[in-house]
């Protein structure tokens, strides 16, 4: 994890299982206020990516997830299907794609392959996007005004959900190969979105997974949040995410 995004902030304890005391473990003050003042910087620069995105009818989605969620698979199938669409007559706005990793250019290149325009951004070792790093994409994605623009955030459910990045919409990913209670322990990406999505549910017939389960953890954190169960590899399920995807234009 990094060391300027609050993973060790001082809302972080320790405790015995069975037991509710907990102590807290608290940074130094130089530290703390360190933290606090970059993420009033990054809020100040989201704030100007998202005065930005409005100005050009452009509407950012950011894609959170486990690593080996299915984020770029379903970034591939939903190209293909646009593209597929875009012959066959139907309208979609232009599409493009921010890719975030810590190292390599795969996943771009995966969206490459499908017709996508996309840049990467590598973190190094970092484990989240901030917006300093949004602004400095979308320059270089120079995406047409109107578009669609996806960002693929590096895949962890902790420290990506705590920077603003000037988004309109946060999708929260996590595969049925995660099991029931992930949303419970890595609760505030889950409560901060306003789509939940759980993939691969064509694996469902071999997992002792309890989808209602995961369902209704998701409804406890985030009474309001929309959830989709699909598969990016089969197509279950897609039909829904391409309507939502159309839904969030202005």
């Amino acid at each position: 994890m990094c060391g300027h995004c609050g993973c060790s902030g001082d809302k972080a304890r320790l405790s015995t299982p069975g037991s509710e005391i907990h102590r807290h473990l608290r940074h130094e003050g130089d530290s703390l206020q360190l933290q606090q003042a970059l993420l009033a910087g990054n809020d100040e620069l989201a704030r100007q990516n998202r005065d930005w995105l409005t100005a050009h009818g452009i509407t950012c989605i950011n894609l959170m997830g486990t690593p080996g969620a299915g984020k770029t698979r379903l970034l591939e199938a939903t190209f293909t299907h646009v593209n597929a669409s875009r012959q066959a007559g139907a309208g979609w706005p232009p599409m493009a794609v921010l890719e975030g990793d810590q190292h390599t250019q795969n996943d771009a290149r995966r969206i490459q392959a499908c017709g996508g325009r996309v840049v990467q951004i590598n973190t190094g070792t970092g484990c989240h996007l901030d917006a300093h790093m949004i602004q400095a994409g979308l320059a270089t994605l120079a995406a047409p005004d109107g578009a669609l623009v996806l960002v693929e955030n590096v895949g962890n459910l902790v420290c990506p959900a705590l920077f603003d990045l000037g988004e309109q919409h946060r999708v929260a990913m996590m595969a049925v190969t995660d099991g029931d209670d992930k949303p419970e322990k890595y609760p505030h990406l889950f409560a901060g979105c306003g789509l939940a999505i759980i993939n691969k549910a064509d694996l469902l017939p071999y997992l002792e997974v309890d989808l209602d389960s995961i369902k209704s953890a998701l409804r406890r954190l985030n009474p309001h949040v929309q959830i989709l169960v699909l598969s990016a590899q089969s197509g279950e399920g897609l039909n829904a995410w391409y309507d939502w995807l159309l839904s969030t234009r202005p």
